[in-house]
Formats: structure tokens, sequence, C-alpha cells
């Protein structure tokens, strides 16, 4: 097993304890609710999902939502479009989605991790939706044909891939010409070297984040255009803090069953987080086309 293999089967295997326990995964922070404890449905509220989005969802979807972000409130997905969620998770997202495109559309979401794509498929079913499907797959080797979706959304998701470069030309591949993506994601700058060299720091979307500049760049490379940022939440010391505690516990939390990334001192881990990353952690919104 290569290494990218090593670190997809970490990630998918915390994943897979969290999804069970509610705990863990990437969850971002707002300047008025930091992440201070693991309850359910916390993190949707977080992530800028209001109440009537969240309004007849099943729980599930709400409760295993670990996301930084809330792409598909920030398109403009209309009915009948074809969308593609990467790394769908529970399904928060393919839900909202699959409420614009109508019955005419079609929502699919790509998960590598089978107890997400299990719950996903799970509160599809229990929404009555029958526009969405949820395939097991790598987001760096999408199980998509060329040219056939209208939009990419994704929620805090590539800055665990090993091999972002192959995501990005994933996304040019799928997307129909004129096709556009809305992204939010973790991205950061010059992090000390013990940071990116932390596995638990890995699992909480910190350490395999990389710099906005090079993330725009991979877009602009692999062919999108207009790519650029539209928001950005950068996180103080306590947002950090707080973002790093939630993560850590629960990926430790899982890592206990798993023998996954976790096991080092996690209250010196996040003490330290918060006085030396504040600043250099910061979740955004990214959006980009395909040339017509």
């Amino acid at each position: 097993m290569n290494t990218h293999d090593t670190i997809r089967e970490t990630v998918s295997s915390s994943y897979s304890q969290a999804v069970q326990q509610s705990g863990g995964g990437c969850r971002g922070a707002t300047p008025a609710v930091g992440i201070l404890e693991n309850t359910k449905g916390i993190a949707v509220q977080m992530a800028g999902y209001s109440e009537t989005e969240l309004t007849d969802l099943p729980q599930d979807a709400r409760v295993n939502s670990f996301g930084c972000g809330n792409p598909v409130a920030f398109s403009n997905v209309k009915k009948g479009d074809v969308v593609l969620d990467l790394g769908s998770g529970a399904g928060i997202d393919l839900l909202l989605a699959a409420r614009k495109v109508g019955p005419t559309g079609r929502v699919i979401g790509v998960d590598m991790t089978d107890a997400m794509v299990e719950h996903a498929r799970k509160n599809v079913a229990e929404a009555g939706l029958d526009n969405v499907v949820v395939k097991k797959g790598l987001i760096e080797d999408l199980p998509v044909e060329d040219g056939s979706v209208d939009w990419v959304i994704s929620n805090c998701v590539i800055n665990l891939s090993p091999e972002k470069e192959r995501v990005f030309a994933e996304i040019a591949r799928v997307l129909k010409p004129g096709g556009r993506m809305v992204v939010s994601d973790i991205v950061v700058e010059e992090l000390p070297a013990w940071a990116k060299e932390s596995a638990e720091l890995y699992c909480s979307c910190v350490s395999g984040a990389i710099p906005e500049s090079d993330y725009l760049a991979g877009l602009k490379a692999a062919g999108l255009v207009d790519v650029k940022v539209t928001d950005r939440l950068i996180y103080d010391a306590n947002q950090v803090t707080d973002l790093v505690r939630s993560e850590v516990e629960g990926a430790a939390s899982a890592a206990t069953a798993s023998g996954g990334c976790c096991g080092s001192d996690l209250k010196g881990l996040i003490a330290r987080a918060g006085t030396e990353l504040q600043g250099k952690v910061w979740s955004a919104r990214v959006v980009a086309h395909k040339p017509a």
C-alpha cells in the first residue's frame, strides 16, 4: 500500500468511527459560536445551515454533518441541473441540492467510506427522494462520466485528499462546458513543521490543507477559469482551539477502536494549536467554472 492509500485508509477509518459516534470530522467555527462541545447537530449550525434548510431533513443527516460551510446555499443551482457532491458524507448537501434541482434534475454523491455511503443512502431513502444516487469511490478517480454535471460541490473534503491535483483535474473532467463548482474547504498558510507532521491534525482537516494560493493555482492548472474565493473566515486562537478540540478528541476516540490517527498528548496538542495556528487556518468558499 502506498503512502497516499495509507492516508486515505486512516481518514476513512476515522470517519467510519466518527459517523457512529457523532464526533470528529471536519467542522468549521463561526465568530458567534465556537465548537465548544460535541452536541448532536451543532456542526450544521456552525457551518451556516439555516433552520429553514434543515426543516424535514432526516436527523441522521444533520447529526453526521462534518462540513465547514454550506456550498449549496451559495450556488445558483436550478431546476433540472445535475449536481455532484465530492465526499458526500451522510448526505446533508445531497438532500439540499435535491430540493433545488427538483424531479427533473439529478444529484450524485461520491464518498470513499462505506459507513458514510450507507448513512447517505438511508437518509436519501428516508427523505423519499428518487433523484439522488450515492456511489462509493475516490474523489481522485470519480465514477462519473466526462462532461456530465452542471455543478460540482464539496464541503470540507478536498483538504483531506493526498492528491489534490488529481481532484482538481477530475472536477474539470466531469463538468459540462460552462459548468460551475462551489466548494467550502479549509486552507492554511505557513504551518509550522510539527503541525504539518501531525496525523491528528491531518484527520481534523488542518495539516493536509494547502495554502489558498496553491488551491486556486491548482484549479487553474486543471483548466478552470474565474477561480476565486468569495468568502473566508480566518480562525482566531479560540476558534482554532475549539476546532482542533472537537476534531482531535473525536478522532482520538475513533482511533482507539480503529487503530487510526491519534494517541499523543491531546491536551498539549490542542493548546499548542490554539497558540501557534491562530490566523493560519481558515475556511474558504472557492468558486470556478469550466470554459464554455
